[in-house]
């Protein structure tokens, strides 16, 4: 078997005292002390034995102090780890709502766009038509010419009224100088009749 490097010793040890510092360890050797201290024959070796006691006992006491330290310490890590949770979590909230925002900021940004280049459409087919200023006096003259056009249709419809009572009236003379000369050739008819018979029948 090759040797056993201090590796594997701390290791052995840590695993057996919990953290390393050899509590179980001193308790044993301050109980040992503690029995050969009450089977003692002189007083020196119980004496001897009475300082190694003190010596183990400060050096558990030690080991306590140091024990409770570090746990305040671990306790005062949690806290603080807690803390910095805390503020890790309020800080994801808050970029959360940074992020939501933000998505608002841009669709709004892509409303503007939009209605922009809408914008920009529109005013390109707006540059191809007339201002205001000359549409309106495109419609005043279309108004005035309207205007004239109406007068126009007017006398044009008075006149076509003229006619048309001139050709009744023509119409009626027409009619009375037709009745007119069928009368006159119904009298002449009668003469001409009467001239017959009076040739016919001469006088004794």
């Amino acid at each position: 078997m090759g040797a056993v490097t201090d590796d594997e010793v701390i290791r052995k040890r840590l695993l057996i005292d919990g953290d390393g510092a050899g509590d179980d360890r001193r308790i044993n050797l301050l109980v040992k002390s503690f029995i050969k201290w009450c089977n003692s024959g002189s007083q020196e070796e119980g004496y001897s034995q009475y300082q190694r006691m003190l010596s183990t006992l400060s050096q558990c006491e030690f080991s306590m102090g140091k024990t409770l330290l570090v746990y305040d310490m671990n306790l005062r890590e949690m806290e603080n780890y807690e803390k910095i949770y805390k503020e890790i979590e309020c800080s994801i909230a808050g970029a959360h709502e940074k992020i939501a925002e933000c998505k608002k900021q841009i669709l709004q940004a892509k409303r503007i766009r939009k209605n922009r280049q809408e914008y920009d459409a529109l005013a390109k087919v707006i540059q191809h038509h007339p201002d205001r200023h000359e549409t309106l006096k495109e419609l005043e003259a279309l108004g005035k010419e309207l205007e004239h056009l109406s007068h126009i249709k007017e006398s044009v419809e008075d006149k076509l009224e003229l006619r048309r009572k001139q050709f009744h009236v023509l119409l009626s003379t027409i009619h009375e100088l037709q009745q007119t000369l069928e009368n006159d050739d119904k009298l002449s008819e009668v003469d001409e009749a009467q001239e017959s018979t009076m040739e016919a029948d001469p006088k004794p």
